[in-house]
């Protein structure tokens, strides 16, 4: 448009536009209008892709420049698996790595294409109507990076699994239960783990990395429901349920000392 960028935009549901906000912030004046060019930060953006590609050095340099032989990355529009192989193969071609991992990409069931193209033999592609998942940001039925992620996976003898809602919630359940506290999109990721584990897929010494996309802080809601066991046609098999306390000092020591008395009978 021979005019100066002065914004730049993006479709998220929060946590891409915050880091995306945070590098414009000191290259971007203030003030942005309609009228003005906005520079969009999409999935099919390249620049976009190359930021994202990143991770994939990360993780190489936290393993000392050994290859993992899985990473499980969530799946929506699918930018992400493309990046995560981008980044992956330029570190083999530059002769860092001599390989690189195999990919899995984790699609909710209820937003499926790319699995249902997966297990039909990549023979046709059809978009689907996403339903409602607490993965939000994969709930996408018609991905604009389809081609790039079969390229990806393709080439890095990938496999796609998808979580049905009662898997991705348990799963982040059971996650929670150790101290992490992540997100919906995390929890298909390592239900995809957790079946191909149990498959026999990936072996019992196979270092895998689960990528986490998002932060559990942004849903806090479902996680109540769930540990409330308040969510229609699910079992919440790991709920652990909240307990309601008077706000005085008494009421809380009283409910402290019962928990704690009772963990201490099982030892």
């Amino acid at each position: 448009m021979n005019k100066p960028v002065v914004g730049v935009g993006c479709a998220s549901t929060g946590d891409t536009s915050a880091a995306l906000s945070a590098y414009c912030a000191s290259a971007v004046n203030k003030g942005v209008t309609a009228e003005l060019p906005i520079y969009l930060a999409n999935s099919l953006n390249s620049l976009r892709l190359e930021g994202q590609k990143t991770a994939a050095i990360e993780i190489l340099q936290q393993f000392d420049w050994e290859v993992p032989e899985w990473v499980i990355v969530p799946g929506g529009n699918l930018g992400n698996i493309y990046a995560f192989y981008k980044g992956f193969h330029m570190c083999k071609e530059l002769g860092l790595v001599d390989r690189i991992p195999r990919l899995v990409c984790a699609q909710a069931a209820n937003a499926n294409p790319l699995y249902l193209y997966y297990k039909s033999g990549w023979k046709e592609f059809k978009p689907v109507k996403a339903n409602s998942t607490f993965a939000s940001a994969i709930q996408i039925g018609d991905p604009v990076s389809i081609d790039r992620a079969v390229y990806a996976l393709q080439n890095s003898n990938g496999i796609v699994e998808e979580a049905t809602e009662e898997e991705l919630m348990d799963a982040m359940a059971q996650a929670d239960s150790t101290g992490m506290f992540i997100c919906p999109h995390t929890g298909v990721a390592l239900t995809a783990l957790i079946k191909l584990r149990n498959s026999g897929v990936i072996g019992p010494t196979d270092r895998t990395v689960v990528v986490s996309t998002a932060h559990g802080l942004k849903f806090t809601q479902s996680k109540i429901d769930y540990h409330s066991s308040d969510i229609k046609d699910m079992a919440c098999r790991i709920a652990n349920p909240p307990v309601s306390v008077k706000a005085d000092f008494g009421s809380v020591m009283d409910v402290l000392r019962k928990y704690l008395l009772s963990k201490e009978s099982k030892y």
